[in-house]
């Protein structure tokens, strides 16, 4: 477990008893998923990362490993690497897993398809050996955020473009089919098995809105969500987690040329949001900001009004149907 700090020391605000934190996690998991929803255990999806990982290990020795189930469902541009660091955590935990193939599924629904036509209106030689990534840019200068396209050809020749609102709506929507299908699986395994799905967002993807409406955003538990990423990082370490996903960086592993979340979504590493967050969350304005991050004043003004208009976007993702139900 994480060792506790010297006395007197000067405490991060993300310090983290690790210890109380796992018990308190399990104790609300075996309440929420026994006592208020009546399931008989958890399935999750397992992505390799560290979340998925964390909330795999919490459920574990909350439940048992017999309660619950992993799903593994990579897809033809996942990393290789990813469903390895998955099946190595299912083994070591003892939970029973299945990895399912879902490149039929994307590609009878158009995902890849759609996706590079969207791309092909840009830069009309993509095909069969190329590679994409979008990244996030302009909030954290003072402007609004708006999506570069970036791809290489099967040479290795790299070029970038700012993408037309069309072409990056059309895109997302393609890929979002691989969040929605990952869902629509682990309920049909929590149904089968009457079990509760477990989300895995942390607190930077729950707030922020870095998840997919009905796709990796749908859940009936979320155990890590009032966890900012540095401290599911510490709640790994302190389970004995497979070094490799300890010191795994995160990636969104959803488009085919590698990125991390921070050029995708973020534009700011998670360490650094982490404390951004933090102190936005305490009230704690741009000075607070800039006096956590080592930054000047005029850059935590921006990333402060970056992540608040974040939090008003992702209301829009809680959402779930508008009626003229009473009450809602």
């Amino acid at each position: 477990m994480e060792p506790s700090e010297p006395e007197g020391a000067l405490r991060s605000p993300l310090w983290l008893d690790t210890a109380a934190e796992i018990e308190r996690i399990g104790a609300w998991l075996r309440h929420a998923i026994g006592t208020q929803l009546h399931k008989r255990g958890a399935v999750l999806g397992v992505s390799g990362g560290v979340d998925s990982a964390v909330c795999a290990a919490l459920a574990t020795r909350a439940l048992g490993p017999e309660r619950v189930t992993a799903l593994l469902m990579p897809e033809r541009e996942s990393s290789d690497d990813s469903l390895q660091r998955g099946i190595e955590l299912c083994t070591l935990l003892g939970i029973a897993h299945q990895v399912i193939e879902l490149t039929p599924v994307l590609e009878a629904m158009g995902c890849y398809q759609q996706r590079d036509a969207a791309i092909q209106t840009i830069v009309p030689g993509y095909g069969p050996g190329w590679c994409c990534h979008l990244a996030i840019a302009g909030g954290l200068s003072g402007g609004i955020n708006f999506f570069h396209l970036k791809v290489q050809d099967p040479q290795g020749a790299v070029q970038s473009q700012r993408l037309p609102l069309a072409s990056y709506l059309q895109i997302v929507a393609a890929t979002n089919h691989k969040q929605r299908v990952r869902k629509t699986q682990e309920y049909f395994h929590a149904d089968r098995l009457n079990r509760a799905v477990l989300g895995t967002p942390n607190r930077l993807e729950h707030e922020l809105g870095f998840f997919v409406k009905q796709g990796d955003g749908l859940a009936d538990v979320k155990p890590i969500a009032h966890l900012y990423k540095t401290q599911v990082y510490r709640l790994a370490q302190a389970m004995g987690l497979p070094h490799s996903i300890c010191t795994a960086a995160p990636t969104t592993d959803t488009y085919t040329l590698s990125q991390g979340q921070d050029t995708f979504f973020y534009g700011l590493p998670y360490a650094e949001l982490d404390l951004a967050l933090w102190s936005f969350n305490s009230a704690g304005g741009p000075a607070e900001v800039a006096c956590q991050l080592g930054c000047s004043l005029q850059r935590a003004e921006h990333i402060v009004r970056d992540i608040a208009a974040k939090k008003a976007m992702a209301q829009s993702l809680y959402t779930q149907g508008l009626s003229l139900l009473p009450g809602a």
